[in-house]
């Protein structure tokens, strides 16, 4: 009796409504527990039964915004199951449909016709809270206990900090998914995990245990794995600040010094705080996106614009990892070159040049991008990261030590004519864009994300900055685009830094490599192409990373007479897009609401647009002219 003893307008009504607005938006269409349905012997038309609750699912200000966010994927029906949206068959013919027969129910309680109140009765007022647990709820198993956490969650209701849901219904509504849908994946330990989670494509219709009861079709583009687990964050404040200084600091800081040279003291520090002021406005569009859609870059802008936008930015990203790997090889070379000329005391006695270093490099690094568990190079990005720090600790420390013996060199504040390779290296240097989305859903805090990016983007600023003015304060024009080669050839240490920090660069190789080559692989190969079902297919995709290695190699070759023109078109070409341009537009589109704000977001897009088609066209002319 109690299912059909609500009083229309009362507080239980309202919640019965609120449940089953959030479970329409889950539950396939087709289906339904109502009466007329599960007597019938035949599929029942739908325009036969009335659903005032669907006409009014607008009214709800509770889940407008949920609604909007989760509307792409609302009307995502069983893949292939669900009969036509004109009639309604019984829940009862789904899989398991007696085990989530309550689901449907509560939907057509909402949906039916009430019998109009006799009295008009105004109901007393609650002594209660008004997001206490009802009578119902409180006697269901472990209802007394969801109420004790309800009261110290509203003990500490001043505190921000993750929602707490009081049923499966509140978890659809707070998450959007259930059964492992639309979850962050979780990478397989198994040696042979394809670039997809794929396990279960291979017989994606045959149900098993592990299935789920209701699924969804998933969302155009999108990945879709059973695999998928919601699972909260468990990083410190701390170790997420060391992991976003890792993110940032690598190979790039290594170029600041001749990109001081190019700009001059004054534009290269002014433009260096620039880029980074500007980079964190982008970061900050980008999390107000996500806090708004959920995913990552790829599905941001697959919910906010469109599919395609998609495929923008995953090209994006696979073109600037192609480059900061191309980029790395060519600094390899180069550095190893000049430790095998530092160590034969110039005579020469080797006979490898700079391209023959490079294609070298193949060697350890293509049975290296045969690795599928992006974790299992941890230990080659820990040694880089150890290799890294050495090498900068030694720059301060010569840099420091030669000024104060023998003051600066000439310097000049401003270069007009190479000011732009200035600008294309500053944002190579600060470009970690990709990296922003996945460090934040790894923290156990996410909402103290925010300040802690401000702080780090701070501290690298000062980084970045000292490194460029320090060496060229010291060397001035005679900077070198290979640093260390200004350093003195005949020190033992510095011998060791050049070899430890090529040695850094080549193990962080892989690792830059990885994201990109997922992509190109995914695009290639679709989301059901396994390596662990099909031993061709595995070998298929280790050809194909290996010609990618291989093209990077060719194209390092080419650019390794000029790496600062390189990095600088990079910078430019690649970088600027997934920066500035992308972030920008998603906001502008879908999170931005305050005539300055789109503003702002129009100025950003079009500054670096402008900045993209500039700095590349003066960086490939003079390269050209170079050449000439």
């Amino acid at each position: 009796m109690e299912e059909f003893g609500e009083i229309p307008g009362s507080p239980a009504s309202q919640t019965s409504r609120r449940a089953a607005e959030i479970l329409d938006r889950h539950l396939p269409d087709g289906y339904s527990a109502d009466p007329e349905v599960s007597l019938s012997a035949q599929p029942v038309e739908a325009a036969l039964l009335e659903s005032p609750f669907s006409l009014g699912r607008a009214e709800s200000p509770t889940l407008s915004a949920a609604g909007a966010a989760g509307a792409a994927g609302s009307s995502a029906v069983d893949e292939g199951e669900s009969p036509d949206s004109d009639v309604v068959e019984s829940s009862l013919k789904l899989q398991g449909g007696d085990i989530h027969r309550e689901m449907f129910r509560i939907k057509a309680r909402a949906n039916s016709l009430r019998r109009a109140n006799t009295f008009s009765h105004q109901p007393s007022p609650s002594l209660q809270p008004a997001d206490d647990l009802s009578y119902n709820e409180q006697r269901v198993p472990g209802g007394f206990r969801r109420q004790h956490l309800l009261n110290e969650a509203r003990k500490r209701r001043g505190a921000t900090g993750p929602v707490f849901a009081r049923n499966f219904v509140d978890f659809l509504d707070l998450y959007g998914s259930f059964a492992g849908e639309d979850l962050d994946d979780t990478d397989d330990e198994d040696e042979d995990d394809s670039a997809i989670d794929d396990s279960v494509l291979a017989d994606e219709d045959a149900p098993t245990e592990a299935s789920p009861l209701i699924r969804r079709r998933p969302a155009i583009g999108r990945r879709k794995s059973s695999r998928r687990l919601a699972r909260e964050g468990d990083a410190s404040t701390v170790k997420t600040f060391f992991t976003l200084l890792k993110a940032f600091i690598g190979t790039g800081i290594m170029f600041l010094p001749k990109a001081f040279r190019n700009g001059g003291m004054l534009f290269s520090s002014m433009t260096l705080i620039a880029v980074s002021l500007i980079t964190s406005v982008c970061f900050k569009l980008l999390l107000e996106c996500r806090s708004r859609y959920g995913g990552g870059y790829g599905e941001l802008g697959e919910a906010i614009v469109g599919p395609r936008f998609r495929s923008m930015i995953l090209f994006s990203i696979a073109l600037s990892q192609l480059g900061f790997v191309c980029s790395g090889l060519i600094f390899t070379a180069e550095n190893l070159y000049a430790f095998l000329d530092a160590v034969t005391a110039g005579k020469g006695n080797f006979q490898l040049g700079v391209p023959a270093l490079i294609a070298l490099q193949l060697v350890p690094l293509v049975p290296m991008a045969f690795i599928r568990n992006i974790s299992k190079l941890g230990l080659a990005a820990l040694i880089a990261d150890v290799f890294i720090l050495f090498g900068l600790v030694y720059i301060w420390y010569y840099d420091i030590q030669a000024l104060a013996t023998r003051g600066p060199a000439p310097i000049r504040l401003f270069n007009p004519v190479d000011f732009p390779l200035t600008i294309g290296s500053a944002i190579f240097t600060f470009e970690g864009i990709g990296l922003i989305l996945p460090i934040q859903s790894s923290m156990k805090k996410p909402h103290h994300f925010g300040p802690l990016l401000y702080l780090v983007m701070f501290l690298i600023t000062i980084i970045f900055t000292s490194v460029g003015a320090l060496c060229y304060a010291t060397f001035g024009e005679d900077t070198k685009i290979q640093i260390i080669s200004n350093f003195p050839q005949d020190s033992a240490l510095v011998n060791a830094v050049q070899f430890l920090y090529s040695i850094a660069v080549l193990a962080g190789d892989p690792v830059q490599l990885f994201p990109a080559v997922r992509i190109i692989e995914t695009s290639l190969f679709g989301e059901r192409a396994t390596g662990k079902k099909s031993l061709a297919i595995k070998w298929q995709k280790n050809g194909l990373r290996s010609l990618i290695m291989a093209a990077c190699v060719g194209v390092s070759i080419v650019g390794a007479s000029d790496l600062d023109k390189f990095v600088a078109l990079i910078g430019s070409f690649a970088c600027v897009p997934l920066v500035y341009i992308y972030p920008a537009y998603m906001h502008y589109k879908g999170a931005a609401e305050k005539g300055w704000v789109k503003a702002l977001d129009i100025v950003l897009m079009v500054g670096g647009f402008i900045a993209m088609v500039y700095t590349t066209f003066v960086t490939v002319y003079q390269w050209i002219d170079s050449k000439v």
